[in-house]
């Protein structure tokens, strides 16, 4: 199942209500909940164009729509840069938020978690060659990351690194193959993706040593968060869950729209207000994003 990009929150431009803090206990008469994500972050989440339309897909969207339709909600996605998402949250413009979002300590003083439903490592990408193998290695290099991510936290640790961030996985992409960075720092299965499509690329993982692993995120408060919960337990005991992790990381991701192309996040100016840089994954040779 496919989602269409919304750049609004809803047709009415309303915040979306907490269902489950009204009592209720699960969806009622086709209510919509809002997920809000970044669409860059392939396989969790990125754009298809396929269809000829631009669409929403991935890891996190089929891992809502399942524990959605199993609660009896509709489910409507809505495309925002990563680090809006959890102030978009604050603002009660979305019910919960999936990008493949890790719960650290400092975001949960800002809002509440699932459990884990996926662990990944983070990586180094650089070009081909490069052999940037630990942390350490990249101490005097310009290293770019995804802002307000945790990759960026784990970029400003290592010790002489100068840290590059950038809104989108595919802007980092493209700066590092024009050489204005050297190095980059990104979750595997998302580097993987990426590599596959630009050949003149390589990444090495880097071994977790802190927080780790994706989980939704909510509204502080939000009770969604003991129905998810109770949905994502059993997608884990009746291997529902592993279906979904076979289908995204058994197989290549899609080539992504070229940076710039794709429908314009909300809060973030259209293309034709703002100069876009080109595209960011390379046409795959073998071809098949939080």
């Amino acid at each position: 199942m496919t989602i269409a990009i919304v750049t609004g929150c809803n047709s009415q431009g309303e915040a979306p209500s907490d269902p489950a803090a009204s009592g209720e206990s699960g969806g009622s008469g086709g209510e919509t909940l809002v997920m809000a994500t970044s669409a860059d972050y392939p396989p969790y989440e990125f754009i298809d164009t396929s269809s000829g339309q631009q669409d929403i897909q991935g890891f996190d969207v089929d891992i809502a729509n399942y524990i959605t339709s199993e609660l009896g909600y509709e489910l409507e996605v809505t495309n925002i840069d990563f680090n809006g998402l959890i102030p978009a949250l604050q603002a009660d413009r979305a019910d919960f938020v999936m990008a493949g979002m890790t719960p650290t300590e400092e975001r949960k003083q800002n809002v509440d978690f699932s459990q884990i439903y996926y662990e990944a490592k983070n990586t180094i990408v650089a070009p081909e060659g490069s052999n940037l193998t630990e942390p350490t290695s990249l101490s005097g290099l310009q290293v770019g990351v995804q802002l307000g991510t945790i990759q960026e936290e784990a970029a400003k640790e290592i010790e002489g690194a100068n840290v590059v961030p950038l809104n989108r996985i595919n802007e980092i992409i493209q700066e590092l193959k024009a050489g204005r960075i050297d190095a980059a720092i990104v979750e595997d299965t998302v580097a993987k993706g990426y590599v596959e499509n630009n050949p003149d690329l390589e990444f090495n993982t880097i071994p977790n040593a802190e927080e780790a692993g994706s989980a939704i995120a909510f509204p502080k408060g939000s009770e969604l968060v003991s129905e998810f919960d109770r949905v994502i337990a059993e997608m884990k005991e009746n291997g529902e869950l592993e279906k979904l992790v076979e289908k995204w990381f058994g197989q290549p991701i899609p080539e992504q729209p070229e940076a710039g192309t794709e429908a314009p996040a909300e809060g973030t100016e259209s293309p034709e207000a703002t100069e876009s840089p080109e595209a960011a994954p390379a046409e795959p040779e073998a071809s098949p994003p939080s």
